[in-house]
């Protein structure tokens, strides 16, 4: 029988290997990890634990909560405030930073985290998930605030995303590859199934929202007509368009098999430069993918070389296969927005 390895072992491992994983930053992963096992409980007893539906409030974005995405947003900040290992907190569904309280000894790491991502698919039993992201506080004073946090993505120390699905499978780098984790519920570890992922650098899907192909700019259109063309067209091949409408399910198939995700501008909303929230969403994507050897820009520029302005700043994303993103990016370059 294949020895199991559990994620502290993992971790412990790659701080002997690697010896850049602190043991701040240890701790921190293996908090949230804890905290994605409580989360991914809540989720699987749906009905049964009164966690769905509608929460009758809206978070700062202007999006009705769901009853799941309060739940999560507490059990990821009551894991993680009295642990000793970070300064604060900042997630899609508070208005401001989460300072770690007096009453707790306060760390050297930033947490941002989308409690819970897909919340429209929390009621229909599609895959939804957990998205974190750390970054190391640079700043030398004693107090923190949200300048703190207003790193671009390159600065992260680790990142990842849990995705509940039929299996619960926790996502993670650390800056030295991508390795994936599935949670055993018979002994409640995460034991690692995948190491050193790797995303094809070509593909032949793609996912993206064809609902909103009339307010899409010329490249993207142009991108998308040619996939559609088929065998007969440009590509000289057929697509297929998966579409889940959760980013950490569709992220998850690409990371598994390849593919091109694309959450583009569009002229709905003209000053918005994107939909998805630049440091809870794409970054720590952004930083997963690049890990596992593919591409994600924001149609113009690395995502991860984006300075933020603001914490709830969003973005446009083009992620996933290699050949396919740098597609898309020459599309856009090639024209003036």
């Amino acid at each position: 029988m294949t020895k199991r390895i559990s994620l502290t072992r993992y971790l412990v491992e790659q701080q002997r290997e690697h010896g850049h994983i602190p043991a701040q930053l240890r701790l921190l992963i293996e908090v949230v990890a804890r905290a994605c096992k409580h989360i991914a409980i809540s989720v699987n007893k749906g009905a049964l634990g009164e966690v769905l539906g509608s929460a009758g409030s809206e978070n700062v974005q202007g999006e009705v909560q769901k009853k799941l995405d309060i739940i999560a947003n507490e059990v990821l900040i009551e894991a993680n405030e009295w642990g000793g290992h970070l300064a604060a907190m900042a997630s899609e569904e508070m208005d401001s930073i989460h300072v770690v309280p007096n009453r707790y000894p306060q760390g050297e790491y930033l947490l941002l985290f989308d409690p819970l991502d897909g919340s429209s698919n929390i009621d229909v039993n599609v895959s939804i998930g957990t998205i974190f992201s750390v970054l190391r506080k640079v700043t030398n004073n004693r107090g923190v605030s949200e300048e703190d946090f207003l790193q671009p993505g390159k600065q992260q120390a680790a990142a990842g995303y849990c995705v509940f699905g039929p299996q619960s499978t926790l996502v993670l780098t650390v800056g030295e590859g991508v390795a994936m984790f599935t949670l055993d519920r018979e002994t409640g570890s995460w034991v690692l199934t995948q190491e050193n992922v790797q995303i094809p650098e070509d593909t032949k899907e793609f996912a993206i929202n064809m609902s909103n192909m009339r307010h899409w700019d010329a490249p993207v259109r142009r991108y998308i007509d040619e996939c559609l063309a088929g065998k007969e067209g440009p590509r000289g091949k057929d697509f297929n368009m998966r579409w889940v409408a959760s980013m950490v399910a569709d992220v998850h198939r690409i990371l598994t098999r390849g593919g091109v995700f694309m959450y583009p501008w569009d002229q709905r909303e003209p000053d918005k430069p994107g939909k998805l929230r630049l440091m809870y969403e794409a970054n720590p994507m952004s930083f997963l993918i690049e890990q596992a050897g593919g591409m994600a820009t924001n149609g113009r520029q690395r995502i991860m070389d984006v300075v933020p302005g603001k914490l709830h700043e969003r973005v446009a994303v083009v992620l996933g296969s290699k050949n396919e993103v740098q597609r898309v990016t020459e599309y856009h370059l090639e024209t003036t927005h």
